[in-house]
């Protein structure tokens, strides 16, 4: 893992793709668990939690189902405090076990505004697993049920994660640095 330049910044090596497919490799085991006999629904937030949500989703060994929602909150490197629904839920869960796999949470904002939508849809549960999660940028609170990774308030790329659409690809997850 090498220093990387991503339009007009610089990121350095943060995560590797082995502590990534370990740690995802344990939170599908806790999920495997936990819903035992439970045939739960899994709802991706994209474009961010796709490289998440396929890793975790295929080291499940229990019957359960995915979908996948748009939600959007960022442009470039910080977020808008707007929350964009670009796609919507067209899955019922009324009566289901959902969880809702997310790339990153850092303000919950996007979770905050997006959980009483779901509970109003009345599931038999709802639960959240993040790969990451910046507690010191949280400003809405968010239980997390599945949690990856605690990071520091930096900017991250890579395994899902971009700036103005690029790094999505990378296996390994970067943070900005001003001394590249």
């Amino acid at each position: 893992m090498a220093v990387l330049k991503v339009h007009d910044k610089y990121f350095i090596p943060y995560i590797t793709e082995a502590e990534l497919k370990q740690r995802i490799s344990e939170m599908a085991a806790a999920v495997d668990r936990d819903y035992k006999d439970k045939k739960p629904l899994f709802i991706a937030i994209l474009n961010g939690s796709f490289m998440f949500a396929s890793d975790i989703f295929k080291r499940l060994t229990i019957e359960a189902e995915i979908c996948f929602i748009k939600l959007a909150s960022y442009k470039g490197t910080k977020s808008t405090g707007q929350v964009i629904t670009a796609i919507g839920l067209d899955t019922d869960i009324v009566g289901r076990h959902v969880i809702i796999l997310e790339d990153i949470i850092d303000t919950g904002k996007t979770m905050s505004e997006f959980l009483p939508q779901l509970h109003n849809q009345q599931p038999a549960s709802l639960k959240i697993a993040a790969l990451l999660h910046k507690p010191e940028a949280t400003t809405y609170p968010i239980a997390i049920d599945y949690l990856g990774f605690s990071v520091p308030n930096k900017f991250l790329l890579g395994y899902g994660l971009d700036y103005d659409g690029l790094g999505r690809n990378i296996k390994e997850i970067y943070q900005l640095t001003d001394n590249p």
